[in-house]
């Protein structure tokens, strides 16, 4: 490493100020990250509040996604093998899965990165290691089949509309990940939702069957149980990640196991996740009490909510964000409970759309600056004024 780190810095000579290469200094200052930790301490935001540095913050999330990618390549080749009626065999699924997957990541981080890159140019400060986050979870979010060219057009709006207008990392109201998807999704509906598109199959006459989410809405009435039987959804199948879906968002049991490691190394907030569980099961217990008639989630178990569709993807590295999620405690707690209850609302009450986290973690994302100055008041509040 030693010879690497000479290397670095000789090239580095080419980009100091006043160099021919000034203004690519971000460019080169993001290489040489990438193999040395600077020692330079936090200037501007997001600000640092301990030891744990930005650069050690995003190592961690890409730590943790590793399991998610790893299952969500192997999960989407079994899928696909499933449907074209081929036996699936680990290697050949893995082979398969990283075929559809791989490229979508590539062309991710390869247009955020561009973007990245001018704004970093223009603004003159350093490329954020955010990005290397938001890059992976976007794809992450997506179906296996979509095209290439809308993973593009979704990752440029994330990242330009999403995050640099309003100053870059740090400074984004919404998660710059979540708000690709939702362009995509209300931009290109048909290629983000139906029941063909979350399996990469190549035979013409696949057959796919519907996810969990839209098995729930296109059943009737007391119907919904015999039909989750009907089509194999236990719930430990469910739970596990073994089911259709986007490419790294339907292991629960995943997204458990790697909430509970954010939380131990202090990167995701524990009230964030645990509130967003009691809001789902509280709301999910409701919709059982309504009638039977306002919507065929009332025959859904509370619990089944959990390990269907995005919740525990998007609860455990979307909603717990650090800049777009609050800052105190008791407004994390209301923050969290709020997007499990919305995300019950969304999916039990809206015909046209089965998902309903993506939209409950981006409407709380707007109201965490209110949350926050609302825990402020109410504490200072109750201080003993000065006599």
């Amino acid at each position: 490493m030693k010879n690497v780190k000479n290397a670095l810095d000789q090239l580095g000579l080419l980009f100091e100020k006043g160099a021919k290469l000034e203004r690519l200094h971000p460019l080169y200052e993001a290489i040489r990250t990438i193999f040395f930790i600077p020692g330079e301490t936090t200037s501007r935001m997001p600000a640092v509040r301990d030891s744990l540095d930005l650069k050690r913050f995003m190592s961690l999330v890409i730590v943790a996604l590793i399991p998610q990618t790893l299952f969500g390549m192997y999960n989407t080749g079994v899928q696909a093998l499933l449907a074209d009626g081929i036996t699936p065999t680990w290697g050949f699924a893995f082979y398969r899965g990283a075929e559809a997957f791989l490229p979508m990541l590539v062309v991710s981080y390869g247009v955020g990165l561009t973007w990245e890159g001018i704004f970093a140019i223009i603004r003159g400060h350093k490329i954020s290691e955010g990005f290397l986050v938001t890059g992976l979870l976007f794809p992450l979010t997506l179906p296996p089949t979509i095209p290439l060219w809308q993973v593009a057009a979704g990752i440029s709006f994330g990242v330009v509309v999403g995050k640099e207008v309003f100053g870059g990392t740090g400074r984004n109201l919404l998660n710059p990940a979540l708000t690709a998807r939702a362009f995509l999704f209300f931009s290109y509906p048909v290629a983000m939702s139906g029941d063909r598109v979350w399996v990469a199959a190549r035979s013409v006459d696949a057959v796919t069957g519907p996810t969990p989410l839209s098995l729930t809405l296109g059943a009737r009435g007391d119907a919904v149980p015999q039909a989750f039987v009907e089509s194999g959804y236990t719930f430990w199948r469910m739970f596990s990640g073994q089911i259709s879906g986007s490419v790294g968002e339907t292991s629960a049991l995943l997204c458990l196991i790697s909430a509970v490691f954010l939380c131990v190394v202090g990167v995701a907030s524990y009230r964030i996740i645990v509130g967003g569980v009691l809001g789902v099961l509280v709301m999910g217990m409701g919709v059982m009490l309504l009638s039977s008639e306002l919507s065929p989630w009332h025959w859904v178990n509370p619990v089944q909510h959990l390990v269907m569709g995005g919740f525990a993807f998007g609860i455990t590295f979307m909603a717990t964000d650090p800049v777009s999620a609050p800052g105190t405690e008791g407004a994390r707690w209301v923050y969290g409970f709020f997007i499990g209850v919305l995300t019950v609302i969304v999916r039990a009450y809206n015909t046209a759309y089965a998902e309903g986290a993506m939209l409950a973690i981006l409407f709380m994302n707007l109201f965490s600056p209110m949350l926050e100055v609302m825990e402020i008041k109410i504490k200072t509040g109750r201080r003993v004024p000065n006599v």
